[in-house]
């Protein structure tokens, strides 16, 4: 149940000896075409050729990111590593610049036969394109720009060190504490990450602030109107359409809301931010990764075959890191890698329920990168927003299996409702939480900061949930907000538009739905989103389409109320 990375490179001189030779192709790919694009007819295979360099970078980016998720005390290794990537880059440069320069990139489209949807991805990132000087610039300049502080922040974080009735434990540990049915325990650890977030508050706010700084300085040289408008352009959606989801969710924060006055009747108390996960009755299940195993299995095999056996795969072949470690970086993700690879899953199992969903959302991500590999490279990198679904689908398949045979719906219920105001309403508080911080020119306090973040937390619990002073500072402790700004309506737009596509599923209105569903999976970003979803019969533009999803929470809430 660990990674074994030999698999990519037996050891560091075998890695040296892959980026010399990645190094000579780089050079090669240079003097054969920097400054001549303009004399080759058949250009897919020049853009082939450049793809082959690329993933080969990849190859090395996923072995010392890896490296470093595993130990964080790395980070020489990682900053050493990176700056070799940098240099390999540097030497290829050009080619994107000199496509939308020099060349007539529509005619290049037109005849194109396995690139069509990359070239016109490039031609709509021209208006943010530098020079090739100021693009070199940039990447020199970049080990010291928001990469280093993502490091320092995962150096402090993976550092931090809980008390809990005089027993150390992890951040993983103390994060499943707020799940315990132990209500003087949880409150223990709301206010002892409060106190270690207090503690480390001035490293944590400088973070914080040139992650914004560096992302404004961006926003201004690449010429976009807003900062978030950077993910929006990766994400190939515009600033309307999140919009246009996140004003729909605000409108029914009423059902999160009534979700928790409900709650706090059935245990008799007013509830705070530490009851938010509060089991409903004295059994808090624990589950063995063995059983987390077979419930994924049993539910991916009820749907599809295939899901069943690239999920088992996993389970075989070892792509997953299962339990917390010493420097281990803390949460959960997916790493796709390349198909010559596989994808690379890490968990920090400590046999919660939420750790079982997490191990589905993992896997989901897992199955759907695996099945991307029937892309080019180029052609298999998915918009976050995408690439959000196949996990929150695969959660859901684990849901609707675990409540046919549960004993006690309610409960399983409420943990599905919580999960859902978690990966949608919480993602749309964090969301507005980050542009308002992020419409500031100058830097921020941490009282500043940890107002605007109370302000934007309160919103979805009013009159069901108080929450203390104390959760003022949580802010410093979200990753994402440090690694991917404006990363966190993707969650949203992802479980609402699951709870959609979820609904297709159980209706049996979509003939051979898995078959379509796992091609929308296997298109990764050869297609855009709304032509992918076309294929379910699904119109992401529409206006009201975000009120399908977030009808199907209500009817959740519903049952809860009823069961």
């Amino acid at each position: 149940m660990n990674w074994d990375l030999s698999e990519i490179f037996a050891s560091f001189n075998e890695l040296d000896d892959f980026i010399k030779k990645v190094d000579n192709d780089c050079k090669e790919f240079a003097e054969i075409y920097k400054d001549k694009l303009d004399s080759f007819k058949d250009f897919d295979e020049v853009i082939k050729k450049y793809e082959t360099i690329e993933e080969n970078i990849s190859k090395i980016q996923t072995f010392i990111s890896l490296n470093f998720a595993l130990d964080t005390t790395k980070g020489a290794m990682l900053s050493k590593y990176e700056q070799k990537i940098d240099e390999l880059y540097e030497k290829i440069l050009f080619f994107e610049i000199e496509i939308n320069i020099n060349l007539d990139i529509d005619n290049l489209i037109a005849n194109s036969k396995n690139y069509k949807y990359y070239l016109k991805r490039l031609k709509e990132a021209k208006i943010h394109q530098l020079s090739l000087l100021e693009e070199k610039l940039l990447l020199k300049t970049s080990p010291v720009g928001a990469r280093a502080f993502v490091r320092l922040f995962e150096e402090v974080t993976s550092k931090f060190k809980f008390e809990i009735d005089k027993k150390e434990i992890s951040f993983e540990e103390l994060l499943s504490l707020f799940q315990s049915s132990d209500r003087n325990l949880r409150k223990k650890a709301n206010e002892e990450l409060h106190k270690i977030l207090e503690k480390n508050s001035l490293v944590l706010t400088f973070i914080l602030n040139m992650i914004k700084t560096d992302l404004k300085i961006t926003t201004d040289i690449r010429k976009y109107q807003f900062p978030e408008d950077i993910m929006h352009s990766y994400n190939q959606i515009k600033k309307p359409s999140v919009d246009a989801l996140i004003n729909a969710c605000e409108e029914n924060f009423d059902i999160s809301q009534n979700y928790y006055k409900e709650k706090s009747k059935i245990l008799g108390f007013e509830l705070f931010e530490w009851d938010r996960y509060a089991p409903l009755f004295k059994e808090n299940q624990k589950f063995s990764f063995e059983e987390a195993k077979k419930i994924v299995l049993d539910a991916f095999m009820e749907f599809d075959t295939q899901f069943y056996e690239i999920a088992k795969k996993a389970f075989d072949d070892n792509w997953i890191d299962v339990f917390p470690k010493e420097a281990k970086t803390t949460g959960a993700f997916s790493h796709s890698g390349i198909k010559s690879l596989h994808p690379y899953v890490l968990l920090n199992y400590t046999g919660t329920l939420r750790d079982v969903f997490t191990l589905a959302h993992e896997l989901g991500h897992a199955v759907h990168q695996f099945l991307s590999y029937k892309q080019s490279y180029l052609n298999s990198n998915t918009p976050l927003t995408t690439s959000e679904c196949a996990s929150v689908f695969a959660e859901m398949l684990v849901f609707s299996s675990l409540l046919k045979t549960s004993n006690n719906k309610k409960a399983l219920l409420a943990n599905k409702l919580e999960d859902i105001f978690a990966t949608s309403f919480r993602q749309i508080n964090f969301t507005t939480f980050e542009r308002e911080i992020h419409s500031f020119k100058d830097e921020l306090s941490y009282d500043e900061i940890s107002t605007i973040w109370l302000k934007h937390s309160k919103k979805m619990f009013e009159g069901g949930l108080k929450i203390s002073k104390d959760y003022g500072n949580f802010w410093s402790y979200i990753s994402h907000f440090i690694h991917s700004p404006f990363y966190c309506y993707s969650y949203a737009y992802a479980q609402l538009l699951v709870l959609s596509i979820y609904g297709i599923y159980e209706s049996g209105k979509v003939d051979d739905f898995a078959k379509k569903y796992k091609e929308i999976l296997s298109l990764a970003g050869s297609l855009s989103p709304e032509d992918e979803m076309k294929i379910l019969g699904i119109d992401i533009n529409d206006k009201f389409f975000w009120n399908i999803g977030l009808k199907k929470i209500r009817n959740l809430l519903e049952n809860f109320i009823k069961e």
